[in-house]
């Protein structure tokens, strides 16, 4: 059984190991207490020399992001043109990721909840929902993640079917019990409307969907699968096997089939196969782990770095058809899991002279953008994808010029000075990558507006340093603690450019339900230097008074968002969503939407039911302003507002 640990815990995708090696737990604790004491205090000292019950990762592993421990961020530039104003990105947004749903088809999993009145109330089977979910993931990773591919396997199903097969086929024999819906690849538009068809359709779903009288062997289960990843996806990064049941012991009475499945699951993972489990919980009996699925569904073992992450906590259907989706807990769920991520870079985190750590750092948060259009050549047999290509050419003779003959030059002082690229190297250079910490300072002495670039997100690996897990969660710790930043030396990949950054400590923020919404770690904040601050234009301070701020603070407290915060979750890009429902249209030969849809738009009629009363005893207010500076009140109250704005501009 996993305990809870107040220290580091992350959101399920990437584990580091905490394993000590040959080393004891005195050594680590030594070795730390006598390399940190130069800067901490005394109590800062005295958990250093407690880092023994620090159980951090062996208890709750890193989380993040499906990362390759062997990954390297140190890549030389490929352009010296372009000046270097953010970290190269490439690798890190172009991850081939293979996801294979294997969705139980059993009597207690086609059960639909009784019908409820309540809007919240659940309206589908456990199995329609993951259909869905399907589904859903499928029509973002069309287009979104145009190289990924994804496939949906049926298991328990009265029909067999494998790939290239008609129901009934070779694969029957082999597979029995198990229906391929859609073959692991790139989804393809009638993919897509398959799976659509089985989702919307219940007469379709009804003649597909019939559960097998005859219970269904793991074992068959997961080899299918491992058939499936060996033949159409051998050489990707990341696969994963996306397992959704209720079945908590489908062998309770047969241990060789438990034995049997076990070695499948082994042969998965060897495969370097990871299975995530989404468990289906019954509101008359909870879903048990132990009894077949810890020998299935690996937990993070602290001398395997390339563990899975826990598996993730039951989906409960509700048992009156209302309160809890189902559907939305399992989006939820899949959602945390379906964009595989690696580490934007891996470097050595200086705590102190002699002595280093090993970290790896991740962008957690960016702006999303559209997926980046091609050239296509339509005058041949059939349309293809054209290749660019580009050379430069001496002005005077068309002569083309080779890299090695081009040398950078800079104007000063009228004069033209010229560098070769060894030269330009050498002066470009400040060091290995490193992230070096030079001091610290408290938090309330960090501004608000310095902060040149998005911050990045940084946590332990024990890739290369053993025992960097134990000496990053008492660093982090302890500056939670002492509410302290540490101000570092940050050179992110070789030929950089050198900040200053502020490492914030982040604290670990937990949902409703017990989801983890924001991990622990800590932050990379870039600080700007004295070049990069520019002044600002004086503009004159209007303060309001006291009365005006108490009549709108009531007015304020009314449209205060729920909880008091903005949670993304609920806003997707308007911009992005409709340009991707257009793209899905033309591609699966819909009717095209009429009009986008936006959760960004304000709700007028709560505004109104709100505040409206007071918003219009805001007008004569308004009018009597205008006619004491001589402004026409004529229109409507936003003609009104615009004149004095106007006024103001020319004042």
């Amino acid at each position: 059984m996993v305990e809870r640990n107040p220290g580091l815990h992350f959101a399920p995708k990437i584990v580091a190991s905490t394993t000590l090696a040959d080393r004891s737990d005195d050594s680590v604790r030594r070795q730390c207490t006598n390399r940190l004491k130069w800067y901490m205090d005394e109590s800062v000292r005295r958990s250093c020399a407690n880092l023994h019950r620090l159980r951090t990762l062996q208890q709750h592993p890193l989380r993040i992001a499906m990362a390759n421990p062997s990954e390297r961020y140190n890549r030389e530039e490929e352009d010296e043109d372009e000046e270097e104003e953010a970290l190269d990105e490439t690798g890190y947004k172009t991850v081939k990721d293979a996801v294979l749903f294997a969705i139980d088809v059993s009597h207690s999993m086609l059960k639909k909840p009784p019908p409820s009145d309540s809007t919240k109330a659940d309206r589908d089977s456990p199995t329609s929902a993951a259909l869905k979910c399907a589904y859903q993931l499928m029509q973002q990773r069309i287009i979104s993640h145009p190289n990924d591919m994804m496939g949906v396997l049926l298991f328990g199903t009265e029909q067999s079917r494998f790939q290239d097969e008609d129901a009934g086929g070779r694969g029957a024999l082999q597979y029995p019990h198990c229906y391929l819906l859609t073959d692991l690849d790139v989804p393809a538009a009638g993919d897509v409307k398959r799976l659509r068809n089985l989702v919307e359709d219940e007469e379709e779903a009804e003649k597909l969907l019939v559960p097998s009288d005859d219970p269904v062997s793991m074992a068959n289960v997961l080899f299918c699968a491992n058939q499936i990843f060996t033949t159409k996806a051998p050489n990707f990064t990341s696969r994963r096997l996306f397992l959704v049941t209720d079945n908590d012991s489908p062998h309770a009475d047969d241990k060789n089939l438990r034995q049997a499945a076990a070695v499948r699951a082994k042969d998965l993972y060897d495969l370097g196969v990871i299975i995530e489990l989404f468990p289906i919980a019954h509101p008359e009996n909870g879903f048990e782990r132990s009894k077949f699925y810890d020998d299935i569904v690996y937990r993070p073992q602290i001398s395997d770095p390339e563990a899975p992450a826990p598996v993730t906590e039951a989906a409960l259907p509700s048992e009156r058809g209302d309160g809890i989706s189902l559907l939305q807990s399992l989006i939820s769920n899949i959602n945390s899991k379906a964009a595989p991520r690696r580490a934007l870079f891996s470097l050595p985190f200086e705590i102190g002279p002699g002595l280093k750590i090993g970290i790896k750092g991740y962008i957690l948060i960016k702006r999303q953008e559209k997926v980046r259009s091609c050239y296509v050549w339509m005058n041949g047999e059939k349309p293809q994808i054209c290749i660019a290509s580009s050379s430069k050419i001496a002005e005077d003779t068309a002569r083309e010029v080779q890299k090695a003959e081009i040398r950078k030059a800079y104007k000063f002082g009228g004069e033209t000075v010229s560098f070769t690229e060894d030269e330009t190297k050498a002066i470009r250079y400040f060091g290995d990558p490193v992230v070096r910490i030079i001091g610290f300072k408290p938090l309330s002495m960090l501004p608000e507006w310095a902060n040149m670039r998005a911050p990045m997100f940084i946590y332990p690996t024990e890739t290369d340093y053993i025992g960097s897990t134990r000496v990053f969660s008492a660093l982090q710790q302890n500056l939670l603690k002492k509410e302290k930043m540490a101000i570092a030396w940050f050179v992110p990949r070789r030929n950089a450019v050198p900040t200053l950054a502020a490492l914030i400590p982040g604290q670990e923020k937990l949902g409703e339900r017990n989801e983890q919404i924001r991990p622990p770690g800590l932050w990379v904040i870039p600080l700007p230097y004295v070049d990069d601050i520019r002044q600002n234009p004086e503009t004159p301070l209007v303060r309001a008074s006291d009365n005006l701020t108490d009549i709108m603070r009531d007015i304020i407290q009314n449209l205060t968002l729920p909880k008091g915060e903005y949670d993304p979750s609920r806003y997707p890009n308007p911009a992005l969503q409709w340009f991707y429902r257009i793209l899905q249209a033309i591609a699966l030969e819909d009717e095209l939407p009429e009009k986008p849809e936006d959760k960004t738009v304000p709700k007028y009629r709560q505004i109104d039911k709100r505040v409206g009363e007071k918003v219009v005893e805001w007008v004569p207010v308004l009018k009597e302003f205008a006619h004491s500076k001589h402004i026409s009140v004529v229109g409507k109250k936003a003609d009104i507002v615009e004149r004095i704005e106007e006024y103001f501009e020319k004042k």
